[in-house]
């Protein structure tokens, strides 16, 4: 996989992705775990048509600043770029935006993994005893 891997998507902010409603907070803006979702999901699908069957990608780290807040009914862009691949660890820089400029910046780290043994490694928790 080469780096310089750029994706995009846009949403429209609803009442389900506000900090009233995620737990976030009280008001009625775009919920940072919401962004983080976004941001997620952008970088996941930038480079899923790159991996193996039966590989997928998982989110690591992220290291995001909530710059300003956005409210119902306005569009929120997400961009991310694949900066660094050493590996299986898959480094982005990510940007948020919405209608007025940025409301989010940072990077994300994610590793490719092999889904069977992930869930399989995930599922045998289940199975131990305390």
């Amino acid at each position: 996989m080469e780096t310089g891997i750029k994706y995009t998507i846009e949403k429209t902010v609803t009442t389900e992705m506000t900090a009233r409603i995620m737990g976030s907070g009280t008001l009625d803006v775009l919920a940072t775990p919401s962004m983080i979702a976004l941001i997620e999901e952008t970088a996941w699908k930038s480079v899923a048509s790159e991996l193996e069957p039966g590989m997928a990608s998982v989110g690591t780290n992220l290291k995001i600043d909530h710059l300003a807040p956005t409210p119902v009914g306005m569009k929120v862009r997400c961009e991310t770029e694949l900066k660094e691949v050493d590996g299986r660890k898959l480094v982005f820089e990510v940007n948020v935006y919405d209608e007025k400029g940025l409301v989010g910046k940072g990077t994300h780290e994610r590793f490719i993994i092999n889904e069977e043994k992930f869930q399989t490694k995930a599922n045998s928790k289940l199975n131990k005893e305390q």
